[in-house]
This record gives C-alpha cells, structure tokens and sequence, in this order.
C-alpha cells in the first residue's frame, strides 16, 4: 500500500457521534457516518444511527440535534457494528481517515472489544495532525473542523452529525492533500510519513 499513488488509495472518511467524551467512561457511539472515496470519486457512503440502550445526556442532545426518540428504533452496535466494517473493506485496501482520529477510531476499537470483534489493523490518517503539518498560524487559528471547513470554503458544513461531518472532512482531506504535493507527497507512503512528523506549527505573524 505504501508505493500507492494517491490517487490510487481508498480512504473510508468516518465520523461518528456518541454520548460522551471517552468510551472508558462509559460513553457509546449513537451515530455513524462514513464516506469510502478513491482518486476524488465517491465510491460509497455509510449513515446510520445506534441506539445507545441508555439516555443520551442533555449536553449531548444540545450539541449534536440527536435525542432519544431519533435512536430509539435505530439498530444496536451489535448490528451495525459488522455492516460497517464490510462498508470499509479489508485492512490490505483501505485507509481509514477521521478528524481527531483518536477520538473516533478509540470509540470504534472498544466496541470491536465489546462485542469480541478482531478490529483491522487499518492504516489511518487524522486530518488534524495533517492540517497541523500544512497550515501556518497565520491561515488558520486552530485546526478545528469548522475552521478548516470556512478556510477551504467546503460544500458541506460541520453540523456536529456524522455523515455531514464525515463529507465535510472529505472535502478537507482532499485539500490538504493538494498542499501536500508542494512537498512532494504523492504517495500513500509518503503521505503516512509526513503525517507522523513531530509537529511545529509556525507561530503567528503580528
């Protein structure tokens, strides 16, 4: 995978909504959102909510539009847990992508130890660490979603809901990958590598 052009590389863009911040505090995933793309194509999209078999917290609510009555019917994680994975495809051909990847490839892996699932072994990229890498202070504050998506002008807007979010990191990832070829990154490889640099943004120009 490696040697791949990137134009030649699938990456399952993912987000997903859940009820809290960490899954070892009990939190759970309520909504997940995936688009698989390939040379700037969409190939596929994956949406669906998760009832949490448990309230979703208020703040929670406040934040994402999710409430009860929306994930009250939807499937368990038991369900849509093996969907997703057949949506994302083997490990040795996919590349799976998320902003603030640890926060959402952590909440994936607990579920697959949850329910005694061998989690792939997928290579994943996280466009903040990315963003962090290309983006000087001065074109950007911070590296939040929404300030990513008004900087690059995207289609879709951030609405904190996982299908929106995960389009709209989409459209990031292919931006940053284009300033990426000014620094000769033109492979998955190459792209692996950059993105593990130890990060040093440079400072803002008064």
């Amino acid at each position: 995978m490696d040697s791949l052009a990137l134009h030649e590389t699938t990456f399952v863009v993912v987000d997903l909504e859940t009820t809290g911040g960490s899954p070892h505090a009990g939190a759970v995933i309520t909504e997940i959102g995936a688009v698989k793309v390939r040379g700037g194509v969409v190939l596929g999209e994956f949406k669906s909510f998760v009832n949490p078999l448990a309230p979703i917290p208020v703040f929670i609510t406040e934040l994402t539009g999710i409430d009860n009555e929306m994930v009250r019917l939807a499937p368990i994680i038991d369900e849509v847990f093996p969907t997703f994975l057949e949506f994302c495809g083997p490990e040795s051909e996919t590349v799976l992508v998320a902003h603030n990847a640890p926060f959402d490839i952590g909440f994936l892996q607990a579920a697959g130890r949850e329910l005694e699932y061998r989690w792939p072994k997928y290579k994943v990229i996280d466009t903040v660490r990315l963003a962090r890498s290309v983006l000087t202070r001065d074109e950007v504050t911070d590296c939040k979603l929404g300030t990513l998506a008004v900087f690059f002008n995207t289609q879709v807007t951030p609405t904190h809901r996982a299908l929106d979010d995960a389009q709209t990191t989409v459209e990031v990832l292919h931006a940053l990958i284009e300033r990426l070829s000014g620094f000769g990154v033109q492979t998955f490889g190459e792209l692996e590598k950059f993105s593990k640099k130890r990060i040093k943004r440079e400072p803002r120009l008064i």
